[in-house]
């Protein structure tokens, strides 16, 4: 396992960011450079189960282990879903996604430190960026 940190600074409020990350119509949008018609299955609540899924209905099963509002989200991921079905002894058991807003000079700073399979380093750092400007692209609009 690795860990990897992605930042990005948006001319935004923190409460918009943190909209965009977590809206209905806009994760889809800011998520679609891992997955196009990427979705996800949560009610962001602490300890709640979520599915990350691909527009194959495949991806990742998962728990929100932190949520405090328009400040810090942590993801547990538990293992992968495929066909229907959960696979919990996956290798990416354990691994967290953390998302974490400060604001710096009146602006919103996100970063996000993912825990990540070796074999999936080049890919996240390729995609990762591509998301973030995304997500900065949706919240100063």
């Amino acid at each position: 396992m690795k860990r990897q940190q992605f930042k990005i600074t948006i001319n935004a409020a923190r409460e918009r960011v943190w909209d965009v990350l977590l809206g209905t119509d806009t994760y889809p949008k800011w998520t679609a450079p891992f997955a196009e018609g990427s979705s996800v299955k949560t009610d962001w609540k602490k300890g709640s189960k979520t599915l990350f899924l691909d527009g194959q209905g495949s991806g990742m099963v998962s728990e929100i282990a932190e949520n405090i509002p328009n400040e810090f989200l942590s993801i547990r991921h538990l293992g992968e879903y495929k066909d229907g079905v959960e696979d919990l002894e996956s290798e990416w058991a354990g691994y967290l996604e953390n998302y974490t807003l400060n604001t710096v000079d009146g602006k919103t700073e996100l970063r996000v430190d993912i825990d990540l399979n070796e074999d999936f380093n080049e890919y996240m750092l390729k995609t990762w960026p591509q998301a973030l400007d995304k997500v900065k692209e949706m919240a100063e609009n």
